[in-house]
C-alpha cells in the first residue's frame, strides 16, 4: 500500500480542506476543494479516492466557478406584471397555490405536466425525490429528456431483461479488444459507462490489445483508437445484423454459460440470415470485408466487448441497435463474464429503477395511453418529449394549462425547442425548480431555486447502476446553506406534489409525505415502514439513502449483517469504500417471468422490415449528427467562465470535400436547413468526418431576452435542435432522432 498523508479535513462551511465527489457527469471524480475566507480557493483530484485515483476533468475543476456565479438564484422569485421580485419561502409557495389551484379546478389534474431534466440523475435531493412528484401528484403524462438519449436502451432491457434499468456495461478494464459505437468518452467520459479515466484505461487496451471506434466523426475518442470506422448515420443496427449472420454462417457463435440462460437464439439466426455483409456494406460505408473479419476478431478474442451507446440510441433505429449491441456480446460469450458485458452491483440502490406498475416482468404491453394531439404511444411511462410543444399549444379538450420544471431546459434540449418556446407564454401557470433565469424558465411565473451543488450532501444513485467497480462514497456539504430556513429540493417536491393532490403548498405536511414514501421504499425491500422509521431521528434523503445502503447486496439489512455497510459506515470512509469489480449476475438480475434473457423480443423483430426499407432508400446529400465537449454538459455549464474560454464551440463540421463542393471556406457562415427549421453558423472544415455528414454541438441558442446568463449570453451559439423534426424518432422506443436528419447547407449568403 502506499502511504497516504494525513490530512485534516473542515467541518461543514469553514475554511480548509474538503473532499468532494463531483456531481457533473458519470466520472464522478473525487476532488480535494480548498476554501479560504469561505471562497473556493483550489480544485484539485483527489488521489486518494477509492474510485477516481487522481483523474479530474475540467468541469470539476470549475465547481468553484458554479457555485458563485453571479447569476445563480438563491432567493425565490414570482412574475409581477411581467417583472421578476424575489420574495421570502412562504410568498412563493403560496403563489405557487394561487397558480396551480385554479387550473385544476377547472381543467382537472390532466391539464397538468412536468419536465424534469437531466442534473435529476446527479442531485442528492432531486434523485431520491423526483418520484414522489411525478407517482403520486395524478400527472398521467410528464416529460424528461430520457426520450432524447437512452429510451431505446431502456427498452431493450425491459424487454431482455425484466429490468428498465438493467443495462449491461462494458468491463473496459479487463478487456482486450473494445469496439465503440456511437460514443465519445474522450467528451463524455463515459456515458451508461461510468469509470475512473476512460480515455487512460483505453490507453491500457491499446498496450495490450485493441481498440476499434465505429462513429461517423473522429471524435477524440476515435483519434486515440486503433481504427476508426466511418459509419452512415442511422445504420448501425444494419451493421450489426451484420456481423450477426457472419456469426451463425461461420459457426462463430459461443453461448458459453449463458446457454440454459437464453430464449430466442433460433429466431435471432433466422432474422439475420437476410442480413449478408454484402447487403448491407454500401448502406453502412462500411466494405463486406471488413465486417466480416470485426465479426471474427470479435469471435476469436477471449476477452472482447461492443459499448453502443448515444449515437445508437438517438436514431431512427436507437432500438434494434440498442437490442443488437447486446446480442453481439451474447453470441460471442462476451456476456456476463470479465472482460465483456456485465451487470454492475450498486452499492445502493436506486429509487428510479424500481419496475413500472404492470410491466414488472418485461412485458411489452405499451401504448397504454396516447397523446391527444399527435397519437404518439406511451412506452415505458413515457411519451416523446416533442409533443409538449403541441399539447401545450393546441386547443381543445386536455390541453395542457400548467407546467412544472424541474433543473432542466427544453427549449434548448428537445427537438422543436423554438415551438416550445413559442407555446410556453399560453399556460396558465408555469412553475420551475431551477438554479438559473434560462431560455425556459423565463417563462415561468415562480422561480423555487435549490441549493448550490456545493451546499448540499453527494453521494450517486442512479449513476452507480453503470459503475465498473461496485463502490460507494459519501460527500459532507462543502458550504452551509447560504440561508438555513430554505427548504431543501425534496421539500419543494413534497409541496408542489401536495398542492397537486389538493392541499395549499404553504399547508402541506412535509414529513408526513416524507414518511409515506419512505415506508413505500421499505415495502419494497420487504421491511416495515414503520419499524424502519425507529431507527432515525430525521427524514429526507439521508435516511433515504442509509435505507438503500443497508437493503443493497453489501448492508447490514439494520443488524441482520453486524459487518454490513451503513451510512456511518460510509461517513467514516471519506475517501469511499470499493467492494470491488463487477461479478458474473445471471440469473440473478434477470426479471423476465421465466428467469431467461428474451434475446428475440417480437416487439423489436416487429421493426426489422422498418430498417431493411432504410437499406434501399436513396441516400441523403447530407445528414446531420450531433457532438458534445468534454467543457460543456448539454445547456447548462455555458454560464461557468471557465469552461467557456478558448475558439467557438458552435460550429458545423464539415468534410473538406463537401465544403468545396459547395464553395465555402473554413470560418464562412452557413445556413443549414431540414424539415424542422434553419440555423445560420460557421463552419468547420475537417477531414475528420464522413464524406455527406454535418455535425453540431447540443444545448446552444443562448442570448435569449429575459435571461440572466451573463457568460452564455455572451457566446449564445446556435440551436441545433431548430433542426430537429419533432415527429423523426425511433418508432419503437418513441426516442428523439437527432442523429442523421437530412439538411441543405449553402453560403448564408445564398439566403
Amino acid at each position: 500500500m502506499t502511504n497516504v498523508p494525513t490530512r485534516t479535513l473542515a467541518a461543514v462551511g469553514e475554511d480548509g480542506l474538503h473532499l468532494y465527489t463531483c456531481p457533473l457527469c458519470e466520472a464522478m471524480c473525487g476532488l480535494e476543494i480548498q476554501v479560504a475566507d469561505g471562497h473556493v480557493a483550489g480544485v484539485r483530484p483527489n488521489r486518494s479516492d477509492v474510485w477516481s485515483r487522481g483523474h479530474i476533468c475540467p468541469k470539476g475543476a470549475s465547481l468553484g466557478a458554479l457555485h458563485e456565479d453571479p447569476d445563480r438564484i438563491r432567493t425565490p422569485m414570482i412574475k409581477v406584471d411581467g417583472q421578476w421580485q424575489e420574495v421570502d419561502w412562504p410568498t412563493a409557495f403560496r403563489r405557487c397555490t394561487e397558480l396551480l389551484t385554479p387550473v385544476i379546478e377547472q381543467y382537472g389534474i390532466g391539464a397538468v405536466t412536468a419536465y424534469t431534466g437531466n442534473p435529476l440523475a446527479h442531485s442528492f435531493s432531486l434523485a431520491r425525490y423526483a418520484g414522489i412528484l411525478l407517482g403520486m401528484s395524478g400527472m398521467p403524462i410528464t416529460y424528461s429528456p430520457g426520450t432524447v438519449d437512452q429510451w431505446p436502451k431502456n427498452l431493450s432491457s425491459h424487454l431482455m431483461y425484466g429490468g428498465w434499468w438493467s443495462f449491461p456495461v462494458p468491463d473496459i478494464e479487463r478487456t482486450d479488444l473494445l469496439v465503440v459505437m456511437g460514443a465519445n468518452p474522450a467528451a463524455s467520459q463515459g456515458s451508461l459507462l461510468a469509470a475512473p479515466d476512460v480515455m487512460g484505461i483505453l490507453g491500457a487496451i491499446r498496450r495490450r490489445g485493441k481498440v476499434i471506434v465505429i462513429d461517423p466523426v473522429r471524435t477524440a475518442t476515435a483519434d486515440r483508437a486503433d481504427e476508426w470506422l466511418p459509419i452512415t448515420p442511422g445504420t448501425d443496427a444494419a451493421l450489426l445484423l451484420a456481423i450477426v449472420h457472419v456469426l451463425f454462417d461461420e459457426d462463430l457463435v459461443n453461448l458459453g454459460a449463458m446457454a440454459p440462460h437464453l430464449d430466442g437464439v433460433d429466431a435471432v439466426h433466422d432474422v439475420a440470415a437476410e442480413w449478408s455483409p454484402d447487403r448491407v456494406a454500401d448502406a453502412t460505408g462500411i466494405t463486406a470485408d471488413r465486417i466480416r473479419s470485426l465479426a471474427r476478431e470479435l469471435a476469436a478474442t477471449p476477452r472482447a466487448v461492443v459499448y453502443g451507446r448515444i449515437g445508437t440510441c438517438n436514431q431512427e433505429f436507437g432500438s434494434l441497435a440498442s437490442w443488437l449491441v447486446d446480442v453481439v456480446n451474447i453470441l460471442t460469450g462476451h456476456f456476463d463474464v470479465p472482460g465483456g458485458s456485465m451487470f454492475p452491483t450498486p452499492a445502493a440502490w436506486s429509487v428510479t429503477v424500481q419496475p413500472i406498475p404492470g410491466l414488472e416482468d418485461g412485458a411489452p404491453e405499451f401504448g397504454r395511453y396516447r397523446t391527444r394531439v399527435r397519437g404518439a404511444k406511451e412506452v415505458l411511462g413515457q411519451v416523446p418529449v416533442s409533443c409538449m410543444a403541441e399539447e401545450i399549444a393546441t386547443p381543445g379538450e386536455g390541453q395542457l394549462k400548467a407546467l412544472i420544471t424541474v433543473a432542466g431546459n427544453p427549449v434548448l434540449s428537445t427537438p422543436a425547442g423554438h415551438a416550445l418556446d413559442e407555446a410556453l407564454p399560453g399556460l396558465d401557470a408555469m412553475i420551475s425548480i431551477d438554479l438559473w433565469l434560462n431560455e425556459t424558465t423565463r417563462h415561468a411565473d415562480v422561480i423555487l431555486p435549490g441549493s448550490s451543488p456545493l451546499e448540499q450532501p453527494h453521494h450517486d444513485d442512479l449513476i452507480l447502476n453503470f459503475a465498473v467497480h461496485s463502490f460507494a462514497n459519501y460527500s459532507a456539504p462543502v458550504f452551509a446553506k447560504a440561508d438555513p430556513d430554505a427548504p431543501d429540493e425534496w421539500e419543494i417536491l413534497i409541496r408542489l406534489t401536495g398542492l397537486l393532490t389538493g392541499t395549499p403548498a404553504e399547508d402541506v405536511d412535509v414529513a408526513a409525505i416524507d414518511d409515506g414514501f419512505f415506508d413505500y421504499m421499505c415495502f419494497t425491500q420487504g421491511l416495515d415502514g414503520a419499524a424502519v422509521r425507529a431507527h432515525y431521528d430525521h427524514g429526507g434523503p439521508e435516511r433515504m439513502l442509509d435505507l438503500t445502503l443497508r437493503t443493497g447486496p453489501f448492508g447490514d439489512r439494520y443488524g441482520e449483517k453486524p459487518d454490513g455497510l451503513t451510512l456511518a459506515t460510509l461517513k467514516g470512509e471519506p475517501d469511499g469504500i470499493d467492494f470491488g469489480p463487477m461479478v458474473p449476475r445471471v440469473p440473478e438480475v434477470l426479471g423476465t417471468a421465466d428467469q431467461k434473457i428474451r434475446l428475440a423480443p417480437p416487439y423489436l423483430l416487429a421493426d426489422v422490415p422498418r430498417l431493411a426499407g432504410r437499406l434501399t432508400r436513396e441516400p441523403d446529400d447530407l445528414v446531420l449528427v450531433s457532438r458534445r465537449h468534454l467543457r460543456s454538459n448539454n445547456s447548462w455549464l455555458h454560464n461557468v467562465g471557465p469552461l467557456m474560454k478558448g475558439r467557438d464551440r458552435c460550429t458545423l463540421l464539415m468534410h473538406a470535400d463537401d465544403a468545396r463542393r459547395r464553395g465555402l471556406s473554413d470560418g464562412d457562415l452557413v445556413s443549414v436547413t431540414s424539415t424542422g427549421g434553419r440555423i445560420d453558423v460557421p463552419v468547420k472544415v475537417t477531414d475528420a468526418i464522413k464524406r455527406g455528414v454535418v455535425s453540431m454541438p447540443h444545448g446552444w441558442g443562448h442570448g435569449k431576452p429575459g435571461t440572466r446568463l451573463g457568460v452564455a449570453n455572451a457566446s449564445p451559439g446556435v440551436n441545433t435542435n431548430v433542426l430537429s423534426p419533432p415527429d423523426f424518432l425511433d418508432e419503437p422506443s418513441g426516442n428523439g432522432a437527432l442523429n442523421g436528419i437530412p439538411v441543405t447547407v449553402v453560403a448564408a449568403s445564398a439566403w
